[in-house]
């Protein structure tokens, strides 16, 4: 409480061992401290921290553990996928789903980086999807000053591609593919590119 003396009845104002029993116990119950605690460890997103991030998760709906492919297999779509795992016919064995030798494997995402993931996922919760926004979101994951990543649109093939001028970490190509961030139209394909100089 802020002033204690304003909550004891004028009979008792004078008692010492009645102030000294409620001013113990407004220190003791004062919850000041702990809801400043509340509002920077949990409510900010920008501050918060585990446990209060991995609410935010789940308020947005994207999770802090993601699966990383760790291993190459043929793939019939060429190495059209922003991790580079899938490849061409004679350079790696057919996937097997069912197999248990780790072919996948799950990542905890640090908290600075799953605050981002779930920041482009609440901007994606309530996007437009226009291209316009999806560059927006993408730059908001992986952009930054000397990064720079963006959607271009073929309308003939009905095709997104994601282009990247840096080399992207398997972590952020599995983000990109599996988390649900990007929203796309249906029956339009993703393809990825990393452009070169």
């Amino acid at each position: 409480m802020l002033n204690v003396s304003e909550t004891i009845y004028a009979q008792f104002a004078n008692s010492p061992r009645i102030r000294t029993i409620i001013s113990s116990m407004d220190q003791s119950l004062d919850p000041r401290s702990l809801i400043e605690t509340f509002f920077f460890n949990v409510l900010d997103l920008e501050t918060a921290t585990g446990w209060g991030l991995d609410v935010w998760g789940r308020i947005v709906g994207v999770s802090r553990v993601i699966e990383v492919a760790s291993g190459r297999w043929f793939g019939f779509n060429g190495a059209s996928d922003a991790t580079n795992t899938i490849t061409p016919f004679d350079e790696a064995p057919f996937f097997n789903v069912s197999s248990s030798d780790g072919l996948t494997s799950n990542y905890v995402l640090s908290d600075d980086a799953f605050r981002k993931l779930i920041l482009a996922k609440a901007a994606a919760n309530i996007t437009n999807g226009s291209i316009t926004a999806l560059n927006s979101i993408l730059m908001t994951l992986f952009g930054s000053d000397t990064q720079h990543i963006w959607v271009e649109e073929d309308t003939s093939t009905r095709t997104l591609t994601i282009i990247f001028d840096f080399d992207i970490s398997l972590v952020d190509a599995t983000i990109l593919e599996t988390s649900g961030v990007l929203p796309r139209p249906t029956g339009v394909s993703i393809r990825y590119r990393r452009k070169t100089s």
